[in-house]
């Protein structure tokens, strides 16, 4: 058996059944000879990000594989490996590699030797009788400490050569779950239990863990509400009377108005990094912090309680303690929080009302962002955003009911990600419908994918808002640029695009016909067509930001 197929092996063992993939690479019909489906995309880029949507709904319970050619596909993909790096995401890339002799000699490109910054293994096969060493480390990786990418290059004169029977070694690592000191746990309940205003901040790692009853109970227990980071968003039932909802560098009052005044923080499964496309941790409080990455504690925001550790596991060492410490009655008059949330969303809702209900035409971005929120089973839905302006208008006012009924993500935001995104959590979840909502900027990154979705029978609904321009970016931001060379102008019939990729394509002129496009979306999917609505919309600037 040579090294390609003791991989392959390796990937059936564990339970691998797809893997995406552009254009070439020996593993490809290695794996489809083993019964692993190959799903080819029509760029590297998009391969990667449909393995990061499979792993971002799979709770490091399966993860998204891809694979890419050598060389021009190893640097093609890397765009899609920093998105999934910054966003903390289990992904097992396998890029070919050149001939040993070969490795160093200009313009050969290593990915052992580039793709160290974006990654958070990185190993590459120089000899057959590494193979099950490499892949062993490689699963423990994905399954054990922070979540992030994990690459093996696949070196080409080493994987096509016999492996002896020495190499012939792997043992499939298990998970290895911690939680903090029992020490630690009492003195965040203390800190949390003698809070005037206490606040819980979820973040994606209370996803990645599979804690989202945990959570609810925890903050049912001692009566305290719940934000959502965006990566985090889905990790509490936004129509939770406890729910903050959810923020990018956008988010909703009652959020915005507890971060701000909260005298003591829970932050559980976050890094707390500083980003632009998140709520900034204000100065004055009482900081506890959970990740199950020691080295993201004390890295941006200051630590008084480090909880490092299993999110899953963190929240059931403090509802065990809370419950020694109170019983099951609760800690504080939860009825008052819910009050006071409550007239903050109503106070919130009535100043976006005009916007949310807009029959203007073209039609505004939250009147189609009201409508998609209002048409889906949300409960039994996957639905994103994409880089930019869908972006900041959506995190806030989509509601989010189950875990990854909303993927958040971008920490750092590459534009076009929404497509492949839906194609990989459709991939992972086909029994649930996949919507994802982007600008005409971002359909020009990733749009051929639709001929992906279709060719696939993985069938996604794509709502592009044709505005004919790039939203993030107005005409002040370029206004001799704009004016005499026509910067950041573009056009396009997107409905018809995507009949000529083999999808759906349906054009929506009117606030009457959007809800009829969405629901004919989900019909199409259920019937395993892929759907593209292409929305005449407006440049709408106004954003929930609170200053």
């Amino acid at each position: 058996m040579n090294g390609i197929d003791y991989i392959t092996e390796i990937l059936k063992r564990e339970g691998v059944e797809t893997m995406t993939c552009f254009p070439s690479n020996p593993l490809i019909e290695s794996a489809a000879k083993a019964g692993i489906r190959p799903v080819m995309f029509r760029h590297e880029r998009g391969a990667v990000m449909a393995a990061d949507g499979f792993s971002r709904t799979s709770d490091r319970q399966r993860f998204g594989v891809v694979a890419v050619q050598s060389q021009a596909g190893a640097e093609n993909a890397m765009g899609g490996l920093a998105q999934a790096f910054a966003d903390n995401v289990p992904i097992l890339v396998l890029p070919g590699g050149v001939m040993r002799r070969e490795i160093h000699v200009r313009p050969n490109f290593s990915v052992a030797a580039n793709y160290g910054g974006i990654a958070k293994r990185v190993e590459a096969i120089y000899d057959p009788a590494q193979v099950g060493d490499v892949m062993r480390r490689a699963f423990h990786a994905l399954r054990n400490g922070p979540p992030g990418p994990v690459v093996v290059e696949l070196t080409a004169d080493a994987c096509h050569a016999e492996v002896p029977e020495r190499g012939l070694s792997y043992v499939s690592p298990k998970a290895a779950r911690q939680q903090p000191a029992q020490g630690d746990i009492e003195d965040a309940v203390t800190a949390l239990l003698n809070a005037k205003k206490p606040v819980i901040w979820a973040g994606a790692g209370v996803l990645f863990a599979g804690a989202t009853e945990e959570l609810r109970t925890l903050a049912e227990l001692v009566g305290v509400p719940v934000f959502c980071t965006m990566p985090g968003k889905s990790a509490m039932d936004e129509t939770h009377p406890l729910a903050l909802g959810a923020g990018s560098g956008m988010t909703t009052l009652a959020a915005h108005r507890w971060l701000q005044e909260a005298d003591v923080m829970l932050c559980l499964g976050t890094s707390l990094t500083r980003t632009f496309y998140g709520q900034p941790v204000r100065r004055g409080k009482t900081l506890i912090h959970n990740t199950d990455d020691p080295a993201q504690i004390n890295k941006d925001e200051a630590a008084d309680i480090a909880l490092p550790g299993d999110a899953k596991l963190t929240l059931a060492a403090l509802i065990d303690t809370v419950r020694g410490r109170l019983g099951d009655g609760g800690a504080r008059d939860a009825a008052n929080v819910r009050g006071e949330i409550a007239a903050l969303r109503a106070e919130w809702l009535a100043t976006w009302q005009p916007l949310l209900h807009s029959n203007e035409t073209p039609l505004n971005t939250y009147r189609v962002i009201h409508e998609i929120d209002a048409t889906l089973d949300r409960d039994n839905s996957i639905v994103t955003h994409d880089a930019g302006a869908p972006r900041d208008a959506m995190v806030p006012f989509y509601t989010a009911t189950t875990p990854h009924s909303y993927i958040g993500w971008g920490k750092t935001t590459h534009l076009g990600f929404g497509i492949p995104l839906m194609i990989g959590a459709k991939l992972a979840n086909p029994e649930r419908f996949c919507l994802n909502m982007m600008g005409d900027g971002a359909f020009g990154m990733s749009g051929l994918d639709l001929e992906t979705a279709a060719r696939e029978g993985l069938p996604i609904t794509t709502v592009v808002l044709n505005n004919g321009g790039m939203a993030t970016y107005p005409p002040q931001f370029f206004p001799t640029a704009r004016e005499r060379y026509g910067v950041s102008k573009m056009r396009g019939d997107y409905a018809k695009i995507a009949e000529g990729m083999g999808a759906v394509g349906i054009t929506v002129r009117s606030v009457e016909e959007m809800r009829p496009a969405l629901e004919q979306a989900q019909r199409c999917n259920a019937d395993g067509q892929t759907v593209l609505i292409d929305v005449s919309s407006n440049m709408e600037e106004r954003r929930s930001a609170f200053r």
